[in-house]
């Protein structure tokens, strides 16, 4: 019998002690499920890079972090989601910077033109300081925690039966942009008339007349189907806008050390992954678009910015962040 007492005694502290190690070890994390949000399609590189962060997230927290994702905007529109995430009533999402600036004014720096010479520099400047910058920003002014940032391909115009080859060919060109002061500012200063629309609204828009263009990256202009009734693409790049996988504070602070880690280190490698996606997307919807007799119009970019200099004197509150955009 004592010898019986004394092997359960020695089995009840070697469990003790597995416990402890473990927990030590991070490897006794609690179980932990969230839900993502993002208001794009399957197929997609936002989505496919946010399935991609959700399988590296399981991976490197040996399963005790799962992610549901909730995709096509199932969830909300992007307004919606931004709150719900600050009422930690949504854990995740993918979310534009135009969808994060009425949160955040700082993100309102992506709608400026021309802020990024090349792709090669936006991805410096997001990895690098002024994106760091941002992510504090963010994290100071709501609480809510940037994981990362996805991106997306450079906005040009296009137009349905006048060529844009020159600043001199906008003036008086009705064209759609969102909803945002600082494109319209832009668009003023190019000479164009800024028409404020629904995105769900355009493709007939540009079919019947009501504007002349619209402005978007190759991906879009071929996936919405506008490369049908537009069929002139201006390569004037004048936004770059970007995304951000931001964590609601109260899904972060419920994440172990450990487990934060992980997940941030999950998001960085996904980020990865989605711009390559992007850069593919971008050759092979072009190669499609011109295949389907669209023509594709080289500018003189330079022009363009100077047309635009006057738009920075009416937001000197993002100096200092362009400042860092090398």
């Amino acid at each position: 019998k004592e010898d019986f007492y004394m092997k359960k005694a020695v089995l009840l502290a070697l469990s003790l002690v597995l416990v402890l190690a473990l927990s030590v070890t991070g490897l006794a994390e609690k179980n932990l499920s969230f839900r993502m949000a993002d208001n794009q399609a399957d197929g997609t590189p936002n989505v496919e890079g946010d399935k991609k962060f959700i399988e590296l997230v399981e991976q490197y927290t040996n399963g005790t972090v799962t992610i549901e994702l909730h995709n096509n905007a199932v969830l909300g529109d992007e307004t919606s989601c931004a709150d719900m995430l600050q009422l930690d009533t949504l854990d995740l999402c993918r979310i534009s910077t135009n969808g994060i600036a009425p949160t955040c004014n700082a993100f309102n720096v992506f709608s400026l033109p021309y802020v990024f010479a090349s792709d090669e520099a936006k991805y410096a400047a997001l990895d690098g300081e002024f994106g760091e910058t941002l992510t504090k920003t963010l994290l100071d002014e709501t609480g809510l925690v940037n994981l990362t940032y996805f991106v997306s391909g450079p906005r040009s115009f296009y137009t349905v039966k006048k060529p844009i080859h020159s600043v001199a060919d906008m003036a008086g060109l009705k064209l759609r942009t969102q909803d945002d002061a600082i494109m319209i500012s832009m668009m003023k200063a190019l000479g164009a008339a800024a028409t404020p629309m629904n995105y769900s609204e355009v493709y007939s828009a540009l079919e019947t007349g009501v504007i002349d263009g619209a402005e978007n990256d190759f991906t879009s202009y071929y996936s919405s189907g506008h490369y049908e009734v537009a069929k002139y693409y201006s390569l004037d790049m004048h936004t770059a806008p970007s995304s951000l996988v931001v964590m609601s504070a109260g899904a972060w602070a419920s994440l172990s050390a450990e487990q934060q880690e992980a997940v941030q280190k999950a998001a960085v490698e996904a980020s990865a992954y989605q711009r390559g996606l992007v850069d593919q997307f971008l050759v092979e919807a072009r190669n499609k678009v011109e295949a389907a007799g669209c023509t594709i119009i080289d500018v003189d970019v330079a022009e363009f910015q100077d047309a635009c200099a006057a738009v920075y004197s009416e937001y000197p509150q993002y100096a200092d962040l362009l400042a860092l955009v090398k």
